[in-house]
């Protein structure tokens, strides 16, 4: 298998081609993990309940979790690519299996090796953003990989609506096609990604040109992390942050549907202006957080006009008479909001964790990728529960509680304030600029 491992630093046209086949994988990534658009045909055939399928999910999401974080810590040992290309083949093949599945036990079983094989591959996805992306650029390079994510939700519901009719309505129809996009995918990746070699991974780069070579002694080890301040504020503090977005992400429709008495196309369309924003913010502003070398107070900006927006959803719903174009503007701006907090803190985190020890960006993106799926089963549990005993005013400001908690957080991140005074990597060890 042809994996470069390069010992110069790529610039120009050659390291913006290697960051796009990074953000191409996890955009394939969460593609493979999508099964929403068929859920009501596959539980049909498998005389399944919603509840059953429940289960099967919050399994599948809890052992995406585990493997997240130990693929983020295999990836700093041995290449991110070494491990991403070879796994990536596998999730296609888990694809291709759900073809096989005849009964919930079938599917829970697949879905658990999916979400293993898949979390294992997509931990390193991110640390390879942060790789071939020198600080000057990283907030909208992170805001690029943001939209595997976000864009896998569009290009499932996509082929879903164009191929089913085609196919009978045949759910597992849309595996095979998956799965085959996928192999395609995966062959194009394998000859246009590369690794960065350990010394090269080992560097903080500046600029493609100017790097800082951090001397440090000893192997590196994971739980160095969690002895600084600021790595625990960004643990704790996107913890509570993920909270809104997951809610958003998960039950979205389901809440305008509830809330304002539309059906379910008529939340979606809502719902699309959301994200339409979502994508352009985390683009547009991380490029001006890395213009201005700020990270912090865009953090902070963006999550107070978040809780801003939510408070005044909050005192929207329960009004049927609110018009459909005043709460896709609403969600817009909440989503716009988002990303402009959203880029910023992934650069943020990545140098905080840069200047603890470059060698660990594998290890601190696993733990995010772990954070994040553990969050995700946290509100597929609570929300039903809590929704229909207090209803979605009540969820939606807990969730907002959790945002106003995470700005206290940022104040415990490193990194400046104002423009002006820039940033220097904070480690403990002599430092050596050097120049490729």
């Amino acid at each position: 298998m042809p994996i470069r491992e390069l010992t110069e630093y790529p610039t120009g046209a050659r390291r913006m081609r290697i960051l796009t086949m990074a953000v191409l994988a996890i955009l394939i990534g969460s593609y493979e993990a999508q099964i929403a658009p068929v859920v009501p045909l596959l539980l049909k055939d498998l005389h399944m309940s919603l509840a059953t399928y429940g289960l099967v999910s919050a399994a599948g999401v809890l052992a995406g979790a585990i493997a997240s974080a130990i693929g983020g810590r295999l990836t700093d040992h041995v290449g991110r690519v070494r491990l991403l290309v070879p796994l990536m083949f596998a999730t296609a093949v888990c694809c291709f299996l759900m073809v096989t599945v005849h009964s919930p036990t079938q599917l829970l079983l697949v879905r658990v090796v999916l979400s293993v094989v898949d979390g294992m591959a997509m931990a390193g996805t991110a640390p390879l953003v942060r790789d071939f992306s020198p600080r000057m650029g990283r907030a909208q390079a992170f805001g690029f990989w943001t939209w595997g994510p976000v864009g896998a939700n569009f290009l499932a519901a996509a082929v879903a609506s164009a191929t089913l009719p085609v196919f009978d309505d045949n759910w597992r129809s849309q595996f095979v096609i998956m799965g085959a996009f996928s192999l395609v995918v995966s062959v194009v990746i394998m000859f246009n990604i590369a690794d960065l070699s350990p010394e090269l991974r080992a560097r903080i780069q500046q600029t493609e040109q100017q790097a800082v070579r951090v001397g440090r002694d000893g192997p590196a080890r994971a739980r160095e992390l969690f002895r600084h301040r600021n790595i625990w504020a960004h643990v704790v503090g996107i913890s509570l942050w993920l909270v809104i977005y997951m809610t958003l992400s998960l039950f979205g429709q389901t809440m305008l549907a509830a809330a304002f008495e539309l059906n379910a196309s008529t939340a979606s369309g809502i719902m699309s202006a959301f994200w339409v924003l979502n994508l352009l913010t985390l683009v547009v502003i991380g490029r001006v957080s890395d213009r201005l070398q700020l990270r912090k107070p865009i953090c902070v900006a963006g999550s107070v006009a978040a809780v801003l927006v939510t408070g005044y959803l909050i005192l929207l719903m329960g009004d049927p008479g609110v018009s459909h174009l005043h709460l896709m503007i609403t969600g817009a701006l909440l989503g716009g909001a988002l990303g402009v907090a959203y880029g910023p803190w992934m650069a943020n985190y990545s140098e905080d964790a840069e200047d603890v020890d470059p060698r660990l960006q594998g290890s601190a993106w696993g733990i995010f990728g772990a954070l994040s799926k553990i969050m995700a089963v946290v509100v597929l549990f609570v929300i039903p529960h809590l929704v229909e005993a207090a209803g979605w005013r009540t969820w939606l400001a807990i969730a907002a509680l959790c945002l106003v908690l995470f700005i206290p957080a940022v104040f415990a991140f490193h990194g400046p304030w104002r423009a002006h005074r820039g940033r220097t990597p904070e480690t403990t060890s002599s430092l050596e600029r050097t120049a490729n």
